[in-house]
């Protein structure tokens, strides 16, 4: 069995979003359930716009999320290679250099699609003179490069989308190289790919007609052909998500309190037939994993429904993957968590149970009442009911009027944790106290 080695290869020009965050997330899990490789490759070729502080930031967020890679390497360090491996396709022939400008390219295309033909490179450079080269270096033009495709078919089979199918002559040559010699996405990422091994390579949707160009690329350079999944593009509410659109990222949602293992659960079901639940480590939901049961249609993402799933997520949340994040000991965490919404929410219960309080007097005959028909007993979860048919009985109140003020005795809140798990935290003098009106 091959080992399986996966990437995931962002560009350092914007904090991590939502959709490159799905990305990573499933490379780790297929790593995870397959027991391969999960790399790191910073795409880094663009200068003007990559930042040293984007990366630091995508490393922290991947870090966060637990999506951590035994090996890396830097796009910017491999110029070398690149170069090398580009001499000897144009040697071959199988990349070559183009002249028109801008202003020639965008006329062509624009021809093209006034006679009702796809906008399709129509490959005149090749056909191109000594004498024409000649001219256009005298002009100060300076050369793109395109890789030639070779005529037939490109097919694969793509673990999400099944069989692909493309006629490469319905596809344009694609610039690997622009006039001041940088290089595009496609021609590096195939070398890299075919030098660290990858495997499989699963990425958005948005990638599969360079799938069908890349597989001849790997192909060229004598490269073995990875295996392809494309996943569908999440959308929200502004459309496709990016970081050029300012999405939401992992940044955002860790700062607003949202779990990391909430964040990756919901990701990783979102869009599939199976339902979003709670998954508490990496490990257990990559077990779930599974190609079959994503599909096709855009999932859409919307950041209300993780907040929502977020606070579902804390509800069952079990005490040891909190316990070195809060103060609070496992009895009052598995007491208090179905009522919090934050997982930082549990420190404010807990300075309100053991801590002073200034309680709120609504009604002082009734908590006058209630304090001399509380018993000095310990108190378990039935305490409260037992102690509030009593002063039920006693005052012939009933519902918000009996219960309201009797909160705002206890906590000082008008809203939190049902009372009778809150009494048995807050233990009888303090109870006694606060409600005579007395800070305890």
């Amino acid at each position: 069995m091959t080992n399986i080695k996966v990437r995931f290869a962002p560009s350092p020009t914007g904090h991590m979003h939502i959709g490159n965050t799905r990305t990573a997330l499933f490379n780790w899990l297929w790593a995870k359930k397959m027991m391969g490789e999960f790399m790191l490759r910073i795409d880094d070729t663009d200068f003007a716009r990559s930042k040293k502080e984007y990366e630091d930031s995508m490393r922290e967020s991947l870090q966060w999320l637990g999506l951590t890679w035994s090996s890396e390497a830097r796009q910017s360090a491999r110029f070398d290679r690149y170069k090398e491996v580009t001499e000897k396709l144009i040697k071959e022939g199988r990349i070559y250099a183009c002249y028109e400008t801008p202003e020639e390219l965008e006329f062509k295309r624009k021809r093209a699609l006034s006679k009702g033909l796809p906008p399709i490179y129509d490959r005149q450079a090749l056909s191109y003179t000594s004498e024409d080269i000649a001219k256009f270096e005298k002009e100060g033009r300076k050369p793109h490069y395109r890789f030639k495709l070779l005529d037939g078919e490109i097919k694969w089979n793509d673990e999400i989308r099944g069989e692909v199918k493309y006629n490469a002559a319905n596809l344009s040559d694609p610039i690997v190289i622009r006039e001041d010699g940088s290089y595009l996405y496609h021609l590096p990422s195939v070398i890299d790919d075919s030098d660290f091994g990858i495997t499989h390579i699963l990425r958005g949707e948005d990638h599969v007609t360079n799938t069908a160009s890349q597989i001849q690329m790997f192909e060229a350079i004598g490269g073995f052909v990875p295996t392809f999944a494309h996943l569908p593009l999440l959308t929200g509410k502004e459309g496709k998500l990016s970081k050029r659109l300012g999405s939401l990222g992992v940044r955002e949602l860790k700062a607003e309190g949202i779990e990391n293992m909430a964040i990756c659960s919901y990701l990783a079901k979102l869009g599939t037939s199976e339902d979003i639940r709670p998954f508490y480590s990496l490990e257990e939901l990559a077990k779930t994993l599974d190609f079959s049961k994503i599909g096709h249609a855009q999932p859409k993402f919307d950041v209300d429904d993780l907040r929502h799933f977020n606070i579902k997520h804390i509800h069952t949340m079990p005490y040891e993957l909190v316990r070195n994040r809060v103060s609070v000991d496992e009895t009052f965490w598995n007491n208090v968590k179905a009522n919090i919404e934050m997982v930082a929410d549990i420190e404010v219960w807990h300075k309100i149970c053991n801590g002073e309080i200034t309680p709120i007097i609504e009604n002082k005959s009734l908590t006058d009442t209630a304090a001399d028909l509380l018993k000095n007993e310990a108190f378990d979860n039935e305490t409260f009911n037992t102690w509030m048919n009593k002063v039920k009985e006693s005052t012939g109140l009933k519902g918000k009027d009996l219960f309201h003020p009797i909160r705002l005795a206890l906590t000082g809140e008008a809203s939190g944790p049902e009372l009778k798990t809150l009494l048995p935290l807050i233990g009888y003098e303090k109870a006694l106290k606060r409600l005579k009106g007395q800070k305890a």
